[in-house]
């Protein structure tokens, strides 16, 4: 079967084009004709066969003149084609140097006609498919390479927004493509500061080289626990009081393990933290090319006035914090404390440690 390919047959003798069009016709062949190489050329492009039968013999253009300017064509320069001429000897040479795929003689045998047709047609079926591929191919490294830049876009953003940000919030944003976020809204926020006792006259005693070596060894600690406990200016989650009592909680375990090393080496160093509870105007801030994200308000200054009347090992948590999460931790309550900034005396709790739950015990031993 044909696949319904369409066949150009050119001769300038209608009664060869009638007889060419009879014996092609009848397997399912589409035929279009053309009676001499000027209306040829203009089918070639017009029509888009995929075979011609090109007579060498005709009138101004002859059929070597017609294969030439075929293969000249981009779109043109692999289209089959079978020259049909009545002449023998070096007219055969001269087709297949014109650019001619196959050559018949005239009179031709009918079963050879039909023969080479189908296996050209054939080959240039492979060909299309190939060039089909070939697109294909080329549209799918164009996405690709798309779908690299952007992924490579998206990783920078990643990068970025991890400085400030929790791990889940800035995937949130990266994958949702909304920054909104970002910009300046009220929210409420669980606020955790933490802060070095006796590092005043810390700073007036060591070289800036040990200076640096402690702040690594401090923000180290500090930075591990963030990501642990998904932290970033403040906890945002409706659990997140909680969460910031804990994180209280996991740094004064491993401060127990860090405070020793620096009284070895004669650093008389302690922390203290506060955590408030309330509301904040939250938002990116900063400058082109350097910003950070930041929480701006009444709790972000009662957390760190809290952490700094903090004694060693404390963690201070206002009333109101206390409150939320009264059901899952211990705590004492401590004396009031006036705060600068804060006209009314402020109400402390220090938490003593956070109750684990069945199910958290069990965890943990499985871990």
């Amino acid at each position: 079967m044909s696949g319904g390919a369409k066949i150009l047959v050119v001769d300038d003798v209608p009664e060869n084009l009638r007889l060419l069009e009879a014996v092609l016709a009848p397997h399912g062949y589409d035929i279009v004709l053309a009676g001499d190489g000027r209306a040829a050329l203009e089918l070639a492009e017009s029509a888009k066969p995929d075979l011609v039968l090109l007579d060498v013999v005709m009138p101004r253009l002859d059929g070597y003149a017609v294969c030439r300017r075929l293969r000249e064509r981009e779109e043109t320069a692999v289209l089959p084609v079978i020259m049909l001429t009545a002449s023998v000897g070096p007219e055969k040479t001269k087709a297949i140097e014109a650019g001619a795929d196959d050559f018949i003689p005239k009179p031709f045998n009918h079963h050879e006609l039909l023969t080479r047709v189908r296996s050209l047609l054939r080959i240039k079926r492979y060909h299309d498919t190939i060039k089909v591929q070939a697109a294909e191919l080329l549209e799918l490294n164009r996405t690709l390479e798309e779908r690299v830049r952007t992924q490579v876009e998206e990783l920078e953003r990643l990068r970025r927004l991890r400085r400030f940000l929790s791990p889940q919030l800035a995937d949130a944003i990266v994958s949702s493509g909304d920054e909104s976020i970002l910009r300046s809204h009220r929210r409420q926020l669980a606020m955790f500061f933490a802060d070095l006792r006796g590092w005043t006259s810390f700073v007036d005693t060591v070289e800036p080289e040990e200076l640096m070596r402690v702040l690594g060894e401090f923000h180290g600690t500090i930075g591990g626990l963030v990501k642990r406990f998904d932290a970033t200016v403040g906890f945002l989650e409706g659990d997140g009081a909680l969460q910031a009592v804990r994180l209280g909680c996991a740094l004064r375990e491993e401060m127990a393990e860090l405070t020793p090393q620096w009284h070895k080496r004669g650093y008389e160093l302690d922390f203290g933290a506060g955590i408030a509870l309330g509301y904040a105007t939250c938002g990116e801030i900063g400058f082109e090319g350097r910003s950070d994200y930041a929480a701006i308000g009444a709790v972000t200054n009662l957390a760190s006035r809290l952490a700094d009347e903090a004694a060693a090992g404390q963690i201070l948590i206002t009333q109101r914090l206390y409150a939320e999460v009264e059901e899952a931790v211990e705590a004492e309550q401590v004396a009031e404390f006036t705060l600068r900034g804060f006209h009314r005396p402020v109400a402390a709790f220090n938490v003593v440690a956070v109750r684990e739950t069945v199910a958290e015990v069990s965890q943990a031993q499985s871990a």
